[in-house]
Parts: C-alpha cells; structure tokens; sequence
C-alpha cells in the first residue's frame, strides 16, 4: 500500500526476554548465583563442562519457572524435554547450552500492555528453562589488547519469555517489558535488575508494507538491558530498515548490538537460523515430568496478581485507574498502602501520602520501599494527626523530611519539635487582631471586595505563628473578623 510515493511501512517485532531465576543455586549443580563474586569462584565440573559429569535440575527454578507461566496464562506442560543447543563462544565452555527447544515448559499466555490510552494483550508463544553462558569482558581501556572471561555465570537458571510477533511500535515492547518486569519481580522469582543483567532482551525487527501478511527480512537486536536502550534501538533499527528498503536495498539478516554512545545499531555476526544450532535432546536429562497435583499447589500458591489487585483497588477503593496502577508498581508498595488503610485513612488520602510523599523521598535516596526508614504504621500515625486537625501538612511533610534523614520515629519528633498544629479559638483571634491591626491598607481591600487578599492575611498569621495555627480554623476566624469590621 502506497501514499503519494512514499510507502506505509509497518514494523514487526518480536522480543525473547531473559529473565534469571532468583535460586540460592544453579540450574543443574550447587554453585552458588551470587552477583558479584570474584572471577570464575562460582563455577564447578559441571557447569564448566567436563567430561563425565551429570547435571542435576534444581526443582526451586523449575517451579519459578511454572508459577511465571501460571500468571501470564499459559499452558503449563506436565511432560517437557532438555535440549543441546550447540554453539561455540569463549564464554560457553561446553561448546553447547541446554535449554528446551521442542517441548517447552509452557506455551501461550499474554502479557496485557497499554500505550497511549489503549490497552490490548500482547500473546506469548513460550516459556522455558535454560541456562546461562558466561560473561566476555572486553578492553575498555586504551592500550588494553586482552579479552577476559568470567565463567561465574554459566549455568545460572533462566527463563526465557518469548513474545509473538505481533508488537508494532518501540512503545508498545517498552510497555510489553515493564509490564512483564513488573510481573516477575511481584512473584519473586527475578529481582529485575536490568544493570546487574538479570533481565535481558533481545529483539527480533523487521518491517512490511502495512497491509501485507509476509514478514520481511529480520535482524535481532542482542542483550538490550535497559528500557531506553530498547525503545531507542528500536526506533532507529525499524527507521534504518526503512531506509534501506525505501532505497532499493535489501536488508541483511544480522545479529545487532545497540551502541548507546553513538546512538546507532551495530553488525555484530551473521543472523544464525535455528538448524544452525543442532538442536537434540539431552542425553543426561530424562523429560521433565511434573504431576497436577504439583502444579496445582503451585497455582494455589500464587499472590494475588499486580492486574487483580489494581483493579481491587479501583473498585474496593474508588481510587482512578492510573493511581492504582502506580500503587501496584510493586508488591511492597501495594502491600505497603493496605497496610496504611488500617489506620483508618481515607483511601485517597493514603494514595496521595504514598505516591507524593513517601515515593518522592524513596525515589530521590534511591530506598526500596521494603526499606523505608518509615513504615505504614509510623506514616499512618503521622497522617492521623493532619486529618484530626493536630498538625498541618506542612509540619507532617517536615517531619517526615527528618524521618527519613535520622531514621526515628514521626511522633517523636513532632513532640520534640512542638509542632503540635493551634486550634485555641481565643489564640487564633489574637493572632487575627494583631495582623488586620498591623495591615490597614490590605483589609480596606478585602472589605473593598478582593477576596483574594485573604489568603495574604492567612500567611502573616503564619508566620507569627510559626506554621501553627490550624488553616482551616484560621480562615474561618479570618471571615469572622473581617466581617465584623464591615460598615452596615
């Protein structure tokens, strides 16, 4: 289809994310998985690969792998088999990867997005075991000349999460990532962390005249490992594709690296095809065969999802959308939030406190809310006091400012501070008499009819109250007053 001369191009992408199990051990021996560890102190005869060894499937990482599958609703496979993929890389020692090619652990489900105001399932096609390679560490510095290899990596447990292709937009697979994120983190089967490449992504591209049903020459975009880079790369990929072809060119099928610095896609090898792997079951490993019963617990074992517990909270709550949406960015702030409902908070109110206030001040020290130095009880025991009148929400927020910088408790500091909020009628009016007395000028406007210059009285108060006085009382006993100073 055609516009003028210029061709309605219409991008298809497909994205086939890795997401590492959060087991104490790997996926086939008892190497530890921590991040961080000195060089090649993790690894073992059998995930480096040496002759006769076994490998052994570590149960945590199968049953992470069902409850994944479970939440996005796939079919969950009771008999599924380890595969060789075979290919050679310094940092994959056995020559080979095992995986599952054929008969995957799950198939189908759906990861729901929503860009721009609309929603829609993106389908999954599966979902399946792996393990990791190592990790080739290149020279950054000038004069450097030596590659290196840390093999820590190798055989830590993964899930791999392959969309169909049916995403059409570099928003729509950021989306697609920060709801799965979003997903596998809330089950605590991945932390999520995209820098320590917890969570990684590849992406397939290629783009077709809209309307057509063919696909066109794919490349794959390898180990995107931020939500800006994948959108970004995207982007310039499906553009530079478009270019080639508006050109009279012909993509080539290759394998892609991202370069942040300079904003642009780089050849990495050739596109290798699937035969290209020799794919063959695993003579070590037997099929992986789990009973309903199994796979029933686990179902049964399942929080309540991020999706449900949003949609809770719209219809429980009579919170929008969007708040809760952002309330159940994570299962510690969802929890977090009911937890402050049990003071007996009105339910808008505690969403405010928690998405304005206490987020604002995690996100700018960078504290996960699980270890906020306030908890939902202390915030819910600081709240109480604003909605029963005993301090204002400007000496709440102060407080909680030094909550957060010294780590003690909101009410005793309120009560060293003397912040407790002035609801005395008899001290307000004189505070009221001292300021109109002070300001002649400014209440011949007001009585002139500029209302506005209420609030100006309201500040003065203020401030010789030193934030005390209680506003809504103050501008009540304000109108009182000025109201007796109108002529008849």
């Amino acid at each position: 289809m055609e516009t003028g001369n210029v061709m309605d191009w219409e991008a298809v992408i497909g994205l086939e994310v890795h997401a590492q199990l959060k087991t104490r051990t790997k996926l086939f021996c008892a190497c530890p998985t921590d991040f961080g560890a000195a060089p090649n102190t993790q690894v073992c005869p059998v995930c480096l690969g040496h002759p006769g060894v076994l490998p052994v499937v570590n149960a945590r990482a199968v049953e992470f792998a069902v409850r994944t599958g479970i939440a996005c609703g796939a079919r969950v496979h009771p008999v599924s088999v380890f595969a060789r993929k075979n290919y050679f890389y310094p940092d994959l020692p056995k020559n080979y990867q095992i995986t599952q090619y054929e008969h995957p652990l799950c198939e189908g489900g759906t990861i729901p997005v929503q860009v721009n105001g609309s929603a829609r399932p993106i389908a999954l096609r599966r979902i399946h075991l792996e393990e990791d390679a190592g990790k080739s560490m290149h020279p950054e510095r000038a004069g450097e000349t030596r590659s290196r290899i840390d093999l820590n990596r190798c055989g830590v447990p993964l899930i791999e999460i392959v969309s169909e292709p049916e995403i059409r937009t570099p928003q729509e697979a950021h989306a697609f990532l920060v709801r799965l994120r979003q997903l596998v983190v809330w089950l605590d089967v991945c932390d999520g962390n995209m820098e320590e490449g917890s969570l990684r992504c590849d992406a397939n591209v290629s783009v077709r005249p809209r309307g057509t049903g063919a696909f066109g020459t794919r490349t794959e975009l390898k180990n995107l490992n931020s939500f800006r880079f994948i959108e970004r790369s995207l982007a310039y990929e499906i553009a530079r594709q478009r270019g080639v072809l508006e050109s009279g060119g012909e993509v080539d099928a290759e394998t892609l690296l991202w370069d942040p610095a300079e904003n642009r896609t780089r050849t990495m090898r050739g596109k290798e095809e699937e035969h290209d792997y020799r794919y063959f079951p695993e003579p070590d490993l037997p099929p992986l065969v789990l009973t309903e019963d199994w796979i029933e617990q686990v179902r049964a074992g399942l929080p309540e999802l991020p999706g449900a517990r949003s949609a809770r909270f719209v219809r429980d709550h009579g919170l929008p959308e969007s708040e809760a949406d952002l309330l159940c960015g994570t299962r510690e702030l969802a929890d977090y939030f009911e937890e402050l409902l049990g003071a007996q908070i009105d339910a808008r109110l505690a969403a405010n406190w928690v998405l304005s206030e206490l987020s604002g001040r995690l996100n700018a020290r960078g504290i996960p809310v699980a270890a906020s130095p306030v908890g939902p009880a202390a915030l819910g025991a600081l709240v109480r006091e604003v909605v029963d009148g005993r301090l204002s929400g400007r000496q709440a927020k102060q407080v909680l400012d030094e909550a957060f910088e010294t780590g003690r408790r909101p009410s005793e500091i309120a009560r060293e501070r003397g912040l407790a909020q002035v609801s005395d009628e008899s001290t307000l009016d004189r505070w009221v008499r001292e300021v109109l007395e002070s300001n002649p000028k400014q209440v011949a406007e007001y009585l002139a009819g500029r209302e506005g210059v209420l609030r100006f009285f309201a500040g003065q108060v203020m401030r010789i109250s030193g934030g005390q006085a209680n506003p809504s009382l103050l501008h009540e006993r304000l109108r009182q007053e000025l109201g007796r100073r109108r002529k008849p």
